[in-house]
């Protein structure tokens, strides 16, 4: 028996967002639809998915980017959810997180939403914030800088040195949760 998987990459829709911190979680699901050679198509949810397979024969992933602004993800989110008959417990959001470093990988279930307005908006329309998330460090920004004009800031130039090696390992920590559960994914990936 499979299961159905819903991974939800945050971030804001258009050109000017793409390269920007926030958007990492997009960045993390364009990965792993390319690792499968598969292609991002409109869903009539407000949001682009790929439907793939970790493997031939295993669980179903439906990789999806809200095409909503960040803090209205939610909306998407749960239709989705909806649609594909995917419990709370099988959506797996990945996000940038403010308090961990830079190039670092945090992955739990449930929670606050640590002032992360995408995450809180999809507690609220999941009704629970027990879904998994995969949380990726963008740290704090220096000095006195607005954290929010911060993570609308494309990474700087010693950030893009190692960004594809750091998504790549956040879309293997993706594929390690589906794969083993959390408690692996975790093991594997937070002593790195």
């Amino acid at each position: 028996m499979t299961t159905t998987w819903l991974i939800v990459g945050l971030g804001n829709p258009g050109p000017r967002y793409a390269a920007t911190r926030h958007n990492i979680g997009q960045m993390v699901v364009d990965e792993l639809a390319d690792r499968r050679g598969e292609r991002f198509r409109e869903h009539k949810a407000g949001a682009r998915v790929v439907e793939t397979r970790l493997r031939p024969g295993g669980d179903r992933m439906v990789l999806a980017k809200p095409n909503s602004y960040m803090n209205t993800s939610g909306t998407p989110v749960a239709a989705l959810a909806r649609f594909y008959s995917v419990e709370p417990g099988n959506v797996i959001v990945v996000h940038d997180e403010l308090d961990i470093p830079f190039d670092s990988i945090r992955m739990k279930i449930g929670g606050g939403h640590g002032g992360h307005n995408g995450v809180r908006d999809i507690a609220r329309t999941l009704t629970t914030p027990d879904f998994l998330r995969v949380r990726a460090g963008i740290g704090r920004p220096p000095g006195r800088q607005d954290p929010a004009d911060w993570v609308l800031a494309p990474f700087g130039s010693v950030e893009l040195k190692t960004l594809p090696i750091f998504i790549s390992d956040a879309a293997d920590a993706v594929e390690q949760l589906v794969d083993d559960g959390l408690l692996a994914a975790q093991q594997r990936h937070h002593s790195r």
